[in-house]
């Protein structure tokens, strides 16, 4: 099959893949509801989900040592087994491990869908061919998640995770007919030397702060916007469904943004813009959001905003250590799920005891760090540039 085919097929496997991680935003009550417990033990949940994905980019490296289609395959056995789990015995026990599965695939099928298609793609079009792949996230919103939503708004609250289940087997058969077999590279990898060697580099500290600053604002809102909704206009599930395939679109027009936008102002310019864009769309949700076209026009900005500054950072990111690049970027996935799961720790507690705008406030807040950890980044970047010259001089007695 040619990698056009394989890249239109994986795009929407892993748009299923994304569905599950993601539908959980929007009707985080209504998953309460049905499990009899609070929408603040189901957030915890979330953090013990945002905890594993601290660790879970470790797990990159099996499609390295068994194969690209092997760790793709692996990936859609934890996503079918906790979906499964939750379909036969739902509680709150296992709808905790469904998260956790879920975040674990997740880790691994990017990461190895990445590098199969890196192995397949000529550099010059490989950007190109990736961003199709990333182009699952905001589909999950647009179309996964809808259908999440009249599926419960049917069946009830528990419908998605059968449904789930029967896609996940359904992408095991698809992926091995797919997905060609693979060598593994069987190359060892000195990881510990390069996690020291990103860890020693401030730039890198700098660059990895950035995106979990940036990570736990977005969840602060992205984990109570469905009870904000519910709360303040009375929104039922099909509405809420509808709100996220607007965030969905505000997702795929900040992919679009990158894509025209970033390369020519540069991506420190580009992450600067972005997360000053989300300190605006924070401050101005609560005072926009008093009707609910206000309120989905809000969550447009915000997210389109995020979406923006997250996929300007990910290029910037690579050429911070070049001679760790790989683990540059797993540990600033894990940069990412802390901010996640701070954000998810203390996102419903404030909404509870303090409302919508103390959440937005904080939001701001974690922004403005994420600002001051970029220009520190840039400072350092600069000072470091200029050390080889300055000892060169120093050699030469000037």
């Amino acid at each position: 099959m040619s990698t056009t085919a394989q890249l239109i097929i994986v795009s929407i496997l892993r748009t299923i893949l994304n569905t599950m991680h993601r539908m959980v935003y929007p009707f985080l009550a209504v998953f309460a509801r049905g499990l009899g417990v609070d929408v603040t033990t189901v957030s915890f949940a979330l953090t013990g989900r945002n905890v594993i994905g601290l660790f879970g980019p470790l797990l990159a490296s099996i499609s390295d040592v068994r194969g690209r289609k092997w760790g793709m395959l692996l990936a859609v056995g934890f996503f079918t087994l906790g979906a499964g789990l939750m379909a036969l015995w739902p509680g709150v026990i296992t709808f905790a491990a469904a998260l956790i599965l879920g975040m674990l695939s997740q880790s691994l099928f990017a990461p190895s869908v990445l590098a199969h298609f890196g192995d397949r793609v000529r550099y010059e079009k490989r950007g190109t061919a990736l961003a199709i792949t990333e182009l699952a996230w905001s589909m999950a919103f647009i179309a996964g998640v809808p259908a999440m939503g009249l599926l419960i708004n049917r069946y009830g609250w528990q419908a998605p995770f059968p449904t789930l289940a029967i896609l996940g087997a359904f992408m095991l058969i698809v992926l091995r007919r797919v997905i060609p077999n693979d060598s593994p590279t069987g190359k060892s990898t000195p990881v510990l030397a390069n996690v020291q060697s990103v860890l020693r580099s401030i730039p890198a500290l700098a660059g990895i702060s950035i995106g979990a600053w940036a990570s736990a604002a977005n969840e602060m809102v992205t984990l109570v916007f469905g009870l904000w909704l519910a709360d303040s206009f009375g929104m039922k599930i099909a509405a809420l469904a509808g709100a996220s395939a607007v965030i969905g679109l505000a997702e795929l027009g900040g992919e679009g943004l990158v894509a025209t936008v970033t390369d020519r102002i540069g991506k420190p310019r580009a992450v600067a813009l972005g997360l000053s864009g989300n300190i605006l769309a924070s401050a101005l949700l609560p005072f926009i959001g008093r009707t609910e076209t206000g309120a989905l026009a809000g969550l447009f900005l915000f997210y389109i905003t995020f979406e923006f500054l997250v996929v300007s950072q990910l290029p910037m990111m690579t050429e911070v250590v070049p001679a760790a690049r790989a683990t540059t970027m797993a540990l600033n996935t894990m940069g990412f799920a802390l901010g996640r799961s701070m954000g998810a720790m203390l996102s419903t507690l404030i909404y509870a005891r303090f409302g919508f705008s103390a959440v937005t406030l904080i939001a701001v807040l974690f922004n403005v760090f994420g600002l001051l950890a970029l220009a520190d980044m840039q400072q350092k970047i600069r000072l470091f540039s200029r050390l080889p010259e300055w000892l060169k001089r120093r050699r030469e007695g000037r």
